[in-house]
């Protein structure tokens, strides 16, 4: 990967992270007063989802920015990238789980059925790109394998 490439993304990473923490504290403390009307307890509950569904995508950048490291380090094809990699689907299955318990607390209240429906799709949808992100992962053993018998060969 080209240090250019590296050296952008992880801007990206860094403004988003940024970015990130300015939503879960300012837009937070805004939601929560925004929802003064609702019953505490789906109140604690809503920013409790809101907030730790924005720290999933924390650690998927910080996660990722650990993998830049080890690109540019040379050593993507070691055991850290498989670590690193388990945190990913493990933060996003946690996003899939949170945004299926949001739409289960929407059920019995005025939201309209299509909308809990869409976000239960969405929850869905999350899962699925976890599922992506293991196949990607295998492919990772397996360039690993094939770099190791590679070595071996030479």
């Amino acid at each position: 990967m080209a240090h250019a490439s590296i050296v952008i993304l992880r801007v990206v990473l860094a403004v988003s992270l940024a970015g990130s923490l300015f939503v879960q504290t300012f837009i937070g403390t805004a939601l929560w007063f925004d929802l003064i009307m609702i019953p505490l307890g789906f109140r604690i509950a809503l920013l409790a989802i809101f907030v730790l569904w924005i720290g999933c995508l924390q650690v998927v950048a910080v996660c990722v920015w650990r993998l830049l490291t080890l690109v540019s380090d040379g050593a993507v094809f070691s055991a850290k990238a498989f670590r690193v990699v388990d945190v990913v689907i493990a933060a996003i299955l946690v996003a899939a789980a949170l945004t299926a318990a949001l739409a289960s607390l929407l059920v019995p209240g005025e939201a309209a059925p299509g909308v809990v429906g869409l976000i239960y799709g969405a929850a869905l949808v999350t899962g699925g790109v976890a599922l992506v992100v293991v196949v990607m992962k295998s492919l990772l053993r397996q360039a690993t394998d094939m770099r190791a018998e590679l070595a071996e060969v030479v």
